[in-house]
């Protein structure tokens, strides 16, 4: 049984210091566990954490998908001798879409999730009611490796309803959570006095000067051990800005403040993966911006990698912050060998990744047009929610009143891209929280306007947004009724007819390669503007020109020996013609 006091943890009575790394299961391919998990160990870490990312697993209300995952990548972590920490939720945050809360809940819950209302608890009940039997049973206390549970994540960046984080709390061991409970939070005063429970154990999320956020915490939690539950050694993307990294020497000197300190550590990341799919989430600057250039809108999306500058990088090589940090826990070890090692003695030899495939090229040889079907009609424009979509593409058409001569168009509330057709002419892209001048649209003409979502913002007040055209679109001030929308989600890939011939517009494209021999490969489109990208039907994410990552990470499992089929959907005015396969990843 795992105890502590303000000293620290003991495991069965005998002392034991958390080493522990983040590594998410829904980033990295189930294939690749044990590659991931070993090479944690080799670092000399001796626990793992994950988040639940309960939208991957309760997609519709009612659905449940993938359920088996994290139970099966527990039981990897505990074969290759590691602990484990669970983050469940309901909310994760971790750049994530929607911070993890499914998009049918919040649009539904509005300005309500994250609180006591009793039907955002009683989703939240019935998540956990099929969820937490996985975590239960793996519990250190009935054989398996589970040290810790999280009631919520940085509740205290958020609200202050101390009643909604009692009642998961008391549902985390009402369901069966024997071992400690524990909150995270930013180290500062009101974050830990909104996100704590009493009689739970508190622990704080920093990246640099532990010796201040201890001290914080020891103010506020004078009988808990020190624990950094989020030692930020890294940083992630947003598209159309610079790549983030830390130097490997700064970053292994807080970790050696952290241990000399006396606390535990969960490094965030150990190994980031990639936000595969529409699984990315976004920031949002909660600012006033009048900018026509992106680069400054107050949406920030982020990007499809989540390498994160981790110690183990996006496709599980070790980095020189890897090399660093092994050596701090490797001092850490020989001076409390009880505490860095109490399961097993043993740190294995760093396993190596997997081959990369490439330098290659893929020739996109036909197009199929987008299958929109007919639509709905709608007085005002639907959003995604209400149309069942959680992410992808929805066409919206108007036709204003005529003849009224040209006037102005504009379009409230969107989210989160747009492109905008007149009688068929391509006329702009709009982006969300950019201004535009003044489109000119006569009267009497057909009004399209593709819009598509970039992940939902996954932290502070705007988590839980709708997508679409949330607001309306207004010919002067005049608001257009009358309007068709037709959806079409991206996963999994849909039925495309393809022909020989390019459409006019945004379309899909497709190529083969065929392959003697599997490995890694990272793909970038040289002619593309921007658009998604899957390999034999499985989605890996988006691509943008802009940058700062140029290349998706494709890893082995997703690759074959003999044909392989790359499908490409480019959704700006650029009309590429190549996939390349490289031999090393270009994230900026």
């Amino acid at each position: 049984m795992l105890t502590y006091d303000s000293t620290g943890f003991a495991l069965d009575g005998r002392p034991l210091r958390i080493l522990s790394g983040a590594m998410h299961y829904f980033r990295t391919r189930p294939e690749q566990w044990p590659q991931r998990l070993a090479a944690l160990r080799a670092m000399g870490l001796n626990t793992v954490e994950t988040y639940v990312a309960w939208n991957l697993h309760e997609p519709a209300e009612g659905r449940f998908e993938r359920m088996a995952e994290l139970g099966a990548f527990l039981d990897e972590a505990a074969a290759q001798g590691l602990w484990a920490i669970v983050r469940p939720g309901p909310y994760i945050c971790a750049e994530w879409d929607n911070g993890g809360l499914p998009g049918w809940l919040t649009a539904r819950a509005g300005r309500r999730a994250r609180t006591g209302d009793a039907g955002y608890l009683a989703a939240v009940d019935a998540f956990f009611d099929r969820l937490l039997p996985l975590v239960v049973e793996r519990q250190v206390d009935r054989g398996g490796n589970v040290l810790m549970v999280q009631v919520e994540n940085e509740y205290g960046s958020f609200g202050s309803d101390a009643a909604y984080l009692r009642h998961l709390a008391d549902g985390l061991l009402r369901r069966g959570v024997t071992v400690p409970l524990f909150t995270s939070d930013g180290p500062e005063e009101h974050m830990l006095a909104g996100g704590t429970v009493p009689g739970v154990l508190a622990t704080v999320n920093f990246g640099s000067e532990p010796e201040e956020a201890f001290a914080l915490l020891r103010r506020h939690r004078p009988e808990d051990p020190l624990f950094c539950m989020e030692f930020w050694n890294g940083w992630f993307d947003h598209w159309h800005k610079p790549h983030h990294g830390r130097d490997a020497a700064d970053a292994a000197d807080t970790l050696r403040r952290i241990l000399a300190a006396g606390g535990s550590v969960n490094l965030y990341m150990a190994h980031g993966g990639t936000n595969f799919g529409t699984g990315a989430g976004a920031n949002h600057a909660d600012a006033p911006f009048n900018s026509t250039d992106w680069t400054h809108s107050p949406y920030q999306p982020v990007t499809t990698s989540y390498d994160y500058d981790a110690p183990l990088d996006e496709r599980g090589a070790p980095t020189a912050k890897y090399e660093a940090f092994r050596e701090v826990l490797r001092e850490f070890a020989a001076a409390h060998p009880d505490e860095a090692r109490f399961r097993d003695d043993r740190v294995p030899e760093l396993p190596a990744p997997a081959p990369v495939v490439g330098p290659a090229e893929v020739a996109l040889t036909a197009w199929a047009p987008l299958p929109f079907g007919p639509g709905v009609a709608s007085a005002v424009p639907p959003t995604f929610e209400e149309l069942g979509l959680e992410h992808g593409l929805v066409r919206y058409t108007f036709r204003p009143p005529g003849p009224a001569g040209e006037q102005p168009l504009s379009v409230d509330g969107l989210r989160d891209r747009a492109v905008l057709r007149v009688d068929g002419l391509r006329v702009a892209e709009l982006e969300r929280g950019v201004e535009h001048k003044p489109l000119p649209v006569p009267g009497g003409s057909e009004v399209e306007l593709l819009v598509e979502s970039l992940g939902r913002v996954n932290y502070g007040p705007q988590v839980g947004e709708t997508k679409g055209i949330t607001g309306g679109v207004r010919h002067e001030r005049q608001y257009l009724h009358g309007c068709r929308a037709a959806a079409l989600a991206l996963e999994p890939l849909p039925a495309l007819e393809f022909t020989d011939a390019a459409p006019d517009g945004e379309c899909f494209a497709r190529g083969s390669l065929a392959l003697g021999s599997t490995g890694d490969a990272f793909l970038a489109v040289p002619d593309g503007g921007h658009g998604y990208l899957w390999v034999n039907g499985f989605l890996l994410g988006r691509y943008d020109c802009a940058g700062p990552q140029i290349t998706l990470y494709c890893p082995q499992p997703l690759l074959r020996a003999g044909d392989n089929t790359f499908v490409l959907l480019e959704l700006g005015a650029a009309r590429p013609l190549r996939i390349r396969l490289r031999t090393a990843p270009e994230l900026g």
